[in-house]
């Protein structure tokens, strides 16, 4: 029998406010200013030597880019992380449609993460009117600025909401400009204006918890932040004005904004935290793209960079800084670990609190110890 596509369109959708919300911002909030808990045995040499390493990027210039799981915004540490930034030893950062998504509900409810195994069973899973629309909002209405999904929806905390164009301007400008790179983006944007009835003009958008917000921050700061989103993977899919062209084209945009911080490598650094699937799998890519250009161009791979892969789980007993396990070591399937030690450059296995690694590492920053 032939499979029919669901109507997604016809999903009921919810207030945000009535989710039972099962962690408050203010709750989960690490301040940078406190002292750090103390750092399990052997992290500490590790977050000394990533110090001094962004310490000397930022002096040559590098890249210093920190790749991050939704975990870290989850469990508080927003505020390190836009510290971090305050403080300019942060040129890229970069996460998935997850860590958006809670930045996001956490900056405009102060409120965010469901049950997964309570709501599925109810069908109301992700089912969040206000997170939906106003994230394909800020996708739509950044996308016709050329802008891609970090910087959109960013901007879109920042300024607490968006300006729509006239539907009449949009009609102009597709047929006065029919094959201009943007015309996808203002075909897009005036069919969701129609189906959606979004009003012309001003969407007002309050966020009163903005200054926890990591893409409001890099936007406030013009640091690159790129987004690195799956199609399905992330509840703003459960929505009628779920767009996978809009959220597509933002992460196009951003993949190559990565790959622009990746081709100022030599001599950066690189941080994923938490980060076990995205990270990996869009640094490789990326990687290539920017050693293909290069040898294209007739100059050397990018090779003089380190990394630091920090997570909860136990690395299989393996010195990475030593390469790639043989094949019968259990190490050699831990995926993101391979994938990391492959890109050349050195590589360092942290096994640490993502929380706690970077609030001891922010520490060593701010002393200066580095």
């Amino acid at each position: 029998m032939p499979v029919q596509p669901l109507d997604l369109s016809k999903v009921k959708v919810y207030p945000l406010g009535e989710r039972r919300s099962l962690s408050r911002v203010e709750e989960v909030l690490v301040e940078p200013s406190n002292d750090p808990a103390p750092c399990p045995a052997g992290v500490e040499p590790h977050v000394d030597r990533c110090a001094a390493e962004m310490a000397a990027a930022r002096r040559r210039g590098a890249s210093i880019m920190l790749i991050y799981g939704a975990h870290l915004v989850k469990n508080g540490g927003q505020l390190l992380l836009n510290q971090l930034m305050d403080r300019g030893w942060l040129s890229h950062l970069a996460t998935n449609g997850a860590g958006t998504i809670h930045d996001w509900e956490f900056a405009y409810l102060g409120r965010s993460t469901e049950s997964v195994r309570d709501n599925v069973a109810t069908g109301s899973f992700g089912t969040w009117n206000e997170t939906g629309r106003n994230i394909h909002l800020a996708l739509l209405a950044g996308a016709i600025q050329g802008d891609g999904y970090g910087r959109s929806l960013g901007r879109h905390i920042m300024e607490d909401g968006v300006t729509l164009p006239s539907r009449k301007e949009l009609e102009e400008a597709l047929r006065r400009e029919p094959d201009h790179p943007l015309s996808p983006s203002r075909a897009e944007l005036l069919v969701a204006m129609n189906t959606h009835q979004l009003a012309e003009g001003r969407h007002i958008v309050v966020h009163p918890w903005r200054q926890t917000s990591v893409l409001a921050q890099a936007f406030r700061h013009q640091v690159a932040f790129s987004v690195h989103p799956g199609i399905g993977y992330d509840i703003i899919s459960n929505h009628p004005m779920f767009n996978g062209g809009a959220l597509g084209r933002a992460a196009g945009l951003d993949f190559a904004l990565f790959g622009g911080s990746v081709a100022q490598l030599d001599g950066g650094v690189v941080l994923s935290i938490g980060s076990a699937i995205m990270g990996p799998q869009v640094f490789e890519k990326s990687l290539s793209c920017v050693n293909n250009l290069r040898l294209q161009a007739g100059l050397p791979v990018l090779a003089d960079f380190s990394i630091y892969v920090v997570d909860l789980q136990d690395g299989g007993q393996w010195d990475w800084t030593q390469g790639e396990p043989p094949r019968e070591n259990a190490a050699y399937y831990l995926r993101f670990c391979k994938s990391f030690s492959r890109m050349g450059g050195r590589m360092h296995y942290v096994q640490c609190d993502n929380v706690l690694f970077l609030h001891q590492l922010f520490s060593r920053l701010a002393r200066g110890s580095s």
